[in-house]
């Protein structure tokens, strides 16, 4: 089976209710899933072909704090009436209860434009986020500007609504605090969009724009703390990856500002929070300038810290995924070119030391 990555992502690789590590990746046909067999492994089961016919190579992947885990994308396939052939687009999404188990069906929220198909042909990726209340699925429109739609606690989706903004690039990200407060990030051509709950499950609301000058698809928001999301992306001048720091906020008539992290290399990074010898850490990876894999941990918090990175592996496609396995280890996995999974997971002692390489 051909694994396509077409749109780099991240996230990718996300922890199950039973405390089994899923991979999940686009592929020709629909989507390819691996699973650890036991909790923390070191074995896996797959690749194994999920069908779902149409399915844009991109998948955006929220997890809730009950494990199970929201696939969405794009769908569009052709629909035969008596006025001849047409693609039809929407935005699907699909869940897994449990890790290994069968998906439920893609199910379709339709678009923000309708029935107008020429304009539903023209929207962005979605960005997939859960926060206290349900999911939340955002794109960019055909005017460019951002819409969002989402999921009460009931399971019921409401309307789209037009969250504003203009000159978005593909794709958002977006990203939830432990106790479900969303933030939406969106790239744009001469700024930084932002969105965001001041309380969980409260209406999302525009913050100031950052002046910059985003890549496309570089996007990453994740949390860094107990009531902090800490957004990435690289500048499309140099590929160095920039941040924002988490008072930003809070900065007074400060004009917001993003800090560059001094360093390059190609689409999103994977940022994961965690504990490091005792001390509130971000682990960060990334795909080097090299094509290899990078990682570098900084203090949760002040990602402006610089840090050493530490390239490891061999080249790979995409974009890496982080998280951690059912006994506290950072793990962290890519997509060789040969489409095959690959893993590697911190070793005991001291510091961020990660075990050799398994391809799957």
């Amino acid at each position: 089976m051909a694994v396509r990555t077409a749109t780099p992502v991240t996230g990718w690789l996300l922890r199950g209710g039973d405390g089994r590590l899923t991979a999940w990746a686009p592929a020709e046909g629909g989507v390819v899933r691996w699973t650890e067999t036991r909790p923390g492994g070191p074995e896996w089961s797959g690749p194994e072909l999920l069908s779902a016919p149409g399915l844009e190579p991109y998948l955006s992947i929220a997890r809730t704090a009950q494990g199970y885990a929201y696939l969405a994308g794009v769908r569009r396939r052709v629909v035969q009436s008596d006025e001849g052939d047409r693609t039809e687009t929407e935005v699907v999404y699909a869940t897994q209860f449990q890790s290994g188990r069968p998906l439920t069906n893609w199910r379709s929220v339709g678009t923000p434009h309708g029935q107008d198909r020429q304009r539903a042909d023209q929207i962005g990726v979605p960005a997939a986020v859960v926060d206290s209340t349900g999911l939340h699925l955002f794109v960019r429109n055909s005017g460019g500007g951002v819409c969002g739609r989402r999921m009460d606690a009931r399971g019921i989706w409401g309307p789209w609504a037009d969250l504003k903004g203009s000159h978005v690039l593909d794709s958002l990200s977006a990203g939830a605090t432990p106790d479900g407060r969303v933030e939406l990030l969106a790239p744009a051509a001469e700024f930084v969009l932002r969105w965001r709950q001041e309380q969980p499950g409260g209406p999302l609301r525009r913050a100031r724009n950052i002046p910059a000058k985003p890549a496309a698809c570089s996007s990453t928001s994740a949390p860094t703390g107990d009531d902090r999301v800490t957004h990435f992306w690289r500048e499309d001048a140099d590929s160095a990856l920039h941040v924002l720091p988490p008072d930003t906020d809070t900065a007074g008539d400060a004009e917001p500002a993003a800090v560059s992290l001094g360093t390059t290399g190609t689409g999103p990074v994977a940022a994961l929070h965690t504990m490091l010898d005792g001390h509130d850490c971000t682990v960060l990876a990334q795909r080097a300038a090299s094509g290899l894999p990078a990682l570098a941990a900084f203090p949760s918090g002040d990602e402006t810290v610089g840090a050493q990175w530490s390239e490891t592996g061999e080249e790979f496609s995409g974009a890496p995924a982080l998280a951690l396995d059912a006994r506290g280890r950072v793990v962290v996995a890519v997509l060789g070119m040969d489409g095959r999974l690959r893993v590697a997971r911190q070793r005991a002692g001291a510091g961020l030391v990660m075990g050799d390489w398994v391809r799957v």
